[in-house]
Parts: C-alpha cells; sequence; structure tokens
C-alpha cells in the first residue's frame, strides 16, 4: 500500500521536487535515517536471461527519489559509490513484485552476493532458474538447497511500518552445528513469538551475522575448542568487533577458504542444512599495530535482541 501523503514543493521540478504528489518516506537499512521523497512512476530495462535480445522493458515502475543535499546522512554507512537502493523486501511495490507484475512472471528472485567489493554481485528476477554465472555455463539452480521462508506476524525493522507484518526474510533453524558436533542452545530463541521477536533472518545490510549473547557464546566457545584441536591459539585481546581471532600464518588455506571448523546451520531436517565454510566464516583483519589475523564473523547482539539470529552478508556471500 502506497502512503497517500499530499505534498508539494516549491522549487523547480526535478526528480525529487514535484507537485501534488504522493509522499514517501526511504529509510536506510543500516542507519534508519528516514527522509522524505515523493513517489515517481518512470520506464526502464534490465537484461533477460532465457534468450540473447534486447533488455526486457519495464514501465509504470514505481520509485522514490531524495535530495541528499536535503538529508545529508541518507546514504551513510551502505557501500561505497551508492547513489540508492532496490527494495527487495516483502512489500507489495518492491523491486520483485514490480518486475512480476510487468511479465506476468513469478514472484521469484535469487541474489548472489560478492566475496569481495571488487567482484560484482548478481540478481536475477522472477525466474526459479536457469542461473548462469560466469566463468563458464555454470548453471546454479540444481546446486541449491531449499528452505521455506517464514513471515513475522509483525514488526517490520523500518520506522514507519513497524505494527505491519515483517518485510523480512525469516527461515526455521533447529540446531547448530561446529566440525559435525551440535552446540548447547535455548531452542526457544529460534521460533518467532505473535509479537514478531525471536527467530532466525537472512539481512544482506548486516555486513556479519549478528547472535543473541547465550546463542554466540556457544558457538564461539565451540569454534574456540575446536580450533585449540589444530593448535590454534587466540590472539588477545580479539580485533574488534569480534571476539575468536587467529594469526594469519597458523591458519592453513584451500579452496574453502581458511581450513577451520565447518559451522552448519541445520534446517528443517538433519539432511538440509547450510553449511558455512572458512571462506564465509571468518574475516581477515589487519591493524595498525601490526596485528594481521582470521577472525569469526559473528558478533554479539546482546541478551534481548528483537531477533535472536541474523544471518548477515558475509556468511550469504558467494
Amino acid at each position: 500500500m502506497i502512503p497517500k501523503v499530499v505534498g508539494n514543493c516549491y522549487e523547480p521540478p526535478r526528480p525529487d521536487c514535484a507537485n501534488n504528489s504522493c509522499q514517501f518516506y526511504p529509510e536506510n537499512p543500516v542507519t534508519r535515517q528516514l527522509s522524505i521523497a515523493g513517489l515517481i512512476v518512470d520506464k526502464f530495462a534490465l537484461p533477460t536471461t532465457a534468450k540473447p535480445g534486447p533488455p526486457g522493458p519495464v514501465s509504470d515502475l514505481v520509485f522514490s527519489c531524495t535530495n541528499p543535499a536535503h538529508f545529508p546522512k541518507i546514504l551513510n554507512r551502505l557501500a561505497g559509490g551508492s547513489d540508492g537502493l532496490a527494495a527487495l523486501g516483502r512489500y507489495t511495490h518492491c523491486l520483485p513484485a514490480q518486475l512480476s507484475k510487468s511479465f506476468s512472471s513469478p514472484q521469484i528472485f535469487a541474489i548472489c552476493l560478492p566475496s569481495s567489493s571488487k567482484d560484482p554481485g548478481s540478481v536475477w528476477f522472477n525466474s526459479p532458474g536457469p542461473y548462469y554465472f560466469s566463468p563458464g555455463p555454470r548453471e546454479l539452480s540444481e546446486l541449491l538447497i531449499y528452505t521455506p521462508l517464514i513471515t513475522a506476524p509483525i514488526g517490520s525493522d523500518t520506522k514507519i511500518y513497524f505494527h505491519f507484518p515483517s518485510p523480512e526474510y525469516y527461515i526455521g533453524l533447529t540446531s547448530i552445528k561446529v566440525n559435525g558436533r551440535s552446540i548447547p542452545l535455548n531452542k526457544t530463541l529460534l521460533a518467532i513469538d505473535e509479537v514478531g521477536q525471536r527467530g532466525v533472518k537472512i539481512s544482506s545490510s548486516r555486513p556479519y551475522s549478528v547472535l543473541q549473547t547465550s546463542i554466540f557464546q556457544a558457538l564461539a566457545d565451540a569454534f574456540a575448542k575446536e580450533a585449540g584441536g589444530l593448535n590454534l591459539s587466540l590472539i588477545q585481546p580479539p580485533v574488534k568487533p569480534f571476539n575468536v581471532c587467529y594469526a594469519v600464518d597458523e591458519i592453513q588455506g584451500w579452496h574453502g577458504g581458511p581450513a577451520v571448523s565447518t559451522i552448519d546451520l541445520v534446517l528443517q531436517s538433519e539432511e538440509l542444512f547450510w553449511r558455512i565454510y572458512g571462506s564465509n566464516s571468518m574475516v581477515r583483519v589487519r591493524t595498525k599495530n601490526k596485528v594481521d589475523g582470521w577472525c569469526l564473523g559473528f558478533v554479539d547482539g546482546g541478551d534481548a535482541p528483537k531477533t535472536s539470529i541474523i544471518i548477515g552478508g558475509r556468511q550469504g556471500a558467494n
């Protein structure tokens, strides 16, 4: 639902300034900084993967445009070079929903986050596959595992629409394993309650996974115990915001990144799990006092966060 708040602008017309337009409140998902913008309808085109040819046209795309001169903090802490955001959450006017309507296609999207800021990411809209990935004719849809998405009843993370059903993507998690061994968990924290608290969600706006304190401590302890068996010694003090770090020269590398214990997020059954290798569980850190280490890329979210586990971009990257 688009908010029907009418705004007026008393400057020369431009994308962020129009009379009698519906106003919108864009929000930076990292800083929660709000702005005010007019809603705009325009056309654009996207390349198609089904067959070679010209980009597929999209008409009547609804979006908003904010003037950074009026809201200078609206782009703070976004990726370098960012000029805006594409909404991918569960909204009626998110980009996947609008493309689905325009092409009369399924409201499906797949996203591949790059493991480095130097590499481009990829996103496919409105198709369950095939997903071709370079280099070479690699088709990825058959390699994927699937788990149902869960809707939180209320509790959107946005300031304006907090009382609506959450637009976030939650998944069901039953346990966590380190090197094949389950860690102790209070499993009530893994389920969303009637007011949208707790549970497990995926968020590309968080660089690293954020865990409720007891879950984080159980994971950190189990990981450090397994690392001790490999004769790895902790860096003291650790490099913030992390709590578990090791010297780079102590950890061997392989095609899965640093050779450390795997972390499995067990989904709806023991046979279905999201395995995280060292390339996604560890973060390389270098400090001014010449510390060079690999740190476990999970952070402590406190005793009572709104969401018990937020799976961040590092763990979801390619």
